[in-house]
């Protein structure tokens, strides 16, 4: 059974560079009784496109400033903000004319999307100074595991955290916030407490007093879904997640229900998995903003068929196959409606989860409402090995049946990894599928995340 980390005797801590600490004392009283720690860092860079951009920009620190989409089509959104803008309420994701709205002297600045690749390869190419453990979540964070080498750096977790923020400073002109717990989801949240340019430690001992109390949509992988869920039932905080009824979290949202339950208690247990190293994903999702908005079945059918299509090709492609499907719509007012199911049989094949995805939205969903963005999302995912298991319960006919569309989508897929997208495609999907442009789906929904 594998034993965490829990520092400082159980102090707490929420401390900037220069606090007093004496974490060293902590760690190494936990090193006696046991062979191995769990020190987990989450390094969060604070604003980062708008910290890139104003490096070159210097003269407009003091001023709201915010990196954007093209402010003249309906992908033109908020990507990005400093802490000037952040004090006028500007929201990432919001449109620019929200914004503006809120804040008319917002200076906007079109995104260098390569730029900052670079800055994050650089910095993750530096995080690797203090470990192999180097995990990337998005462009601009990362969870590190210093559990084997923090004695090489003085056995104060604290004291590493605000060398790594200051080397930040110093080598890229940027600020990071680090979370520094026992477990990822932990270490996550201890990033987000403190921003910006702060180090925030969560121990076994003083989570309870320093989670607990916060908003369960604060908790890592609680979506906008799930939290609702919760709320009907009276579970607005992250401890009152972990007070419930864990049988009734799981009848209430399946196993993600008890998962959630687990790491509002401390009991994450995943590891730091380094870049290149392959992790079966939990779900596959594909979201679209359209050009315009998708009006009557025809058209909404189109939009799923094209997304599920782009999921069950990324299935394929990780040899998994689906057992549930989940729907996000949003309609032009930005408003969210997400519903899911499960499946009689595990598929990676589009016009299955097209199939489920339009049950779903005719039991939710009148055609003649105008479509804004639709997401579709792959769940509940088994390696294709389990799936072959589980599928010889059925029908030797329907198993053939089923082999030979499996054997087409591949062919297909081999036909656009040599020729292109565009090489081969569904009767059913609309032209100028190809030509739209992704934009940020529903909100807890990364789009095309595996």
């Amino acid at each position: 059974m594998e034993r965490m980390f829990d520092f400082l005797d159980g102090r707490r801590y929420n401390v900037d560079r220069g606090s007093p600490l004496s974490a060293e004392d902590g760690f190494r009283d936990r090193e006696r009784g046991s062979a191995m720690e769990r020190v987990i860092f989450h390094c969060d860079l604070n604003s980062f496109y708008a910290s890139v951009e104003l490096l070159d920009h210097p003269e407009l620190r003091h001023l709201p400033v915010a990196v954007c989409g093209d402010p003249e089509s309906r992908h033109g959104i908020i990507l990005a903000k400093n802490e000037p803008a952040k004090r006028f309420q500007v929201q990432t994701a919001e449109t620019i004319w929200q914004a503006k709205r809120k804040c008319p002297g917002l200076v906007l600045l079109p995104a260098h999307h390569r730029v900052y690749r670079d800055f994050s390869r650089r910095i993750n190419r530096m995080y690797q100074d203090y470990t192999d453990l180097v995990e990337p979540f998005g462009i601009d964070e990362s969870w590190l595991d210093v559990s084997g080498t923090l004695h090489l750096f003085g056995g104060d977790p604290v004291a590493l955290a605000d060398e790594i923020r200051r080397r930040m400073r110093q080598e890229f002109g940027l600020t990071i916030s680090v979370g520094v717990s026992f477990n990822k989801v932990f270490a996550k949240l201890g990033s987000d407490y403190k921003k910006p340019d702060a180090t925030t430690c969560i121990t076994r001992e003083n989570f309870r007093q320093l989670v607990w109390p916060l908003p369960v949509g604060d908790l890592l992988y609680v979506g906008r879904a799930a939290a609702e869920t919760m709320k009907k039932f009276g579970v607005r905080t992250i401890g009152e997640l972990a007070g419930f009824d864990r049988e009734s979290l799981f009848r209430l949202l399946g196993r993600h229900g008890a998962q959630l339950h687990d790491y509002a208690n401390g009991l994450d247990r995943a590891p730091v998995a380094p870049a290149g190293q392959y992790t079966p994903p939990k779900s596959v999702g594909s979201g679209n903003t359209f050009a315009r908005n998708l009006t009557g079945r025809e058209e909404f059918q189109a939009g799923v068929g094209m997304l599920a299509g782009q999921v069950a090709a990324r299935l394929r492609r990780h040899r998994m196959k689906c057992t549930g499907v989940a729907l996000q719509i949003r309609d032009p007012d930005f408003r969210d409606l997400s519903r899911q199911k499960r499946l009689e049989i595990p598929t990676c094949l589009g016009r299955e989860i097209a199939r489920a995805a339009m049950d779903l939205a005719e039991g939710c969903w009148t055609m003649e409402q105008p479509v804004r963005a639709l997401t579709v999302t792959a769940i509940a995912l088994i390696p294709e090995e389990e799936a072959a298991v589980q599928q010889t319960l059925f029908s030797s006919g329907e198993e053939e049946k089923r082999a030979r569309l499996e054997r087409l989508a591949r062919t297909t897929d081999a036909i656009r990894a040599k020729y292109g997208q565009g090489a081969i495609g569904m009767a059913s999907e609309p032209r100028d599928a190809a030509r739209e442009r992704h934009a940020p789906p529903p909100s807890g929904v990364r789009s095309g995340e595996d």
